[in-house]
């Protein structure tokens, strides 16, 4: 009886042996397909507060024998140190992935604010080229999926930044969820205050703004004041939002233990009052702020 059961556990272990070779045999095949190229990333900080922004440079150079790469957009994960995704910034490059020449580098920066996500800790960036069919092979690591670990850097507490109050002038956020992040904003009236604790040193005002009426009534300008002190008079177009950079010094700051940045929009327009919006919506809008935020 002992040796029939010897003998059976020995054939057991043989067809287990054979069983795995044979699916090791059936696993995926090896990636043989020539990378087009190589993604380098790099981060201004190599730590980031939530909420604060932070300039993402992107370098692509493209392979010598690199065939024609197609219509692509740049996939951007951000991961915590479990590999969870966060947030991304998916986004298409200045120049078309499809215009890239063999042997050509090309070099952007976006600058990005880091939502305010709950955790803290270690993170990375993984990035990579893709379409709706399919993901691009680079010559960096591959995680496995056509996918590449970019950079790591540490996310800090948002109490780490300027505290900013959004004081006089402003209506409630709106807030649209987009896939695995979100877009927020809020309208200004005629004339809106943001307050914050005075630094005693230069500083500088990261700014999204825009407005996406196309109306006679819709703002076109607006003018940005340090208390009573012109500080920049901003352009505004329905058709971009970008992040601009607008340096104020210790002495435009003054003495005072807080400072208020006056925005006033050159015109205000009521939704409900422009029969082409068909809106029920009555309030007076300025400007809309993606983004305001004091480094």
């Amino acid at each position: 009886m002992q040796r029939r059961d010897m003998s059976r556990g020995v054939r057991t272990a043989a067809v287990l042996a054979v069983l795995a070779v044979s699916l090791a045999a059936c696993g995926p095949a090896e990636d043989t397909t020539p990378p087009v190229g190589t993604l380098q990333v790099s981060l201004s900080r190599s730590k980031v507060a939530l909420g604060s922004p932070v300039e993402v440079t992107y370098k692509f150079t493209v392979a010598q024998n690199a065939p024609n790469l197609g219509a692509r957009r740049v996939f951007v994960h951000f991961l915590d140190a479990d590999e969870e995704l966060m947030w991304t910034d998916d986004h298409d490059p200045p120049t078309p992935p499809a215009e890239w020449k063999p042997g050509q580098t090309i070099e952007y920066t976006r600058t990005m604010f880091v939502p305010s996500y709950p955790y803290v800790g270690a993170a990375q960036v993984v990035a990579g080229l893709y379409s709706e069919k399919d993901r691009l092979k680079l010559s960096n690591e591959d995680r496995g999926d056509r996918s590449y670990k970019v950079v790591d850097f540490e996310l800090l507490p948002q109490t780490e930044n300027i505290f900013v109050i959004f004081k006089d002038g402003w209506h409630p956020a709106e807030v649209v969820a987009e896939g695995a992040g979100r877009t927020e904003w809020q309208w200004t009236k005629k004339e809106a205050t943001l307050a914050f604790r005075n630094p005693k040193r230069d500083v500088t005002l990261f700014l999204q703004v825009d407005n996406p009426a196309t109306l006679p009534t819709a703002a076109a300008t607006l003018t940005i004041n340090v208390g009573d002190q012109l500080l920049t008079t901003v352009p505004l177009s329905a058709a971009e939002s970008p992040v601009r950079k607008l340096a104020i010094t210790a002495a435009q700051l003054g003495a005072g233990d807080m400072v208020e940045l006056r925005f006033i929009a050159d015109k205000t327009f009521v939704p409900a009052l422009e029969p082409a919006m068909k809106s029920g919506d009555p309030r007076e809008l300025g400007v809309r702020v993606f983004h305001a935020f004091v480094q």
